[in-house]
């Protein structure tokens, strides 16, 4: 019989948003407000790194930007739903 392994819950402040944008960015700045509230609301700590700057991320996320990564997964790209992002944060 197999247990399951449940993954440690954690806080809020314990958490790290990145959204990974580029300067000019619509979209990005679209992003940044939505995200930097719910950060603010939940008390996450958030951080923003330019694609044009790691060519990695470059590689990566270039046709999703903006993306938002939440402890370094991908959490969304385009577009950022507050309530989904929230709830994700929350859980």
């Amino acid at each position: 019989m197999s247990a399951l392994l449940r993954r440690k819950r954690k806080k809020p402040a314990d958490r790290v948003v990145t959204l990974v944008g580029k300067p000019g960015c619509h979209l990005c700045d679209d992003a940044r407000v939505v995200v930097r509230g719910v950060c603010e609301e939940v008390g996450a700590s958030w951080e923003e790194k330019d694609i044009t700057q790691d060519e990695q991320l470059h590689r990566e996320y270039w046709e999703q930007i903006p993306v938002v990564l939440i402890d370094n997964e991908q959490h969304t790209f385009w577009r950022v739903d507050p309530v989904r992002l929230r709830s994700a944060l929350l859980s």
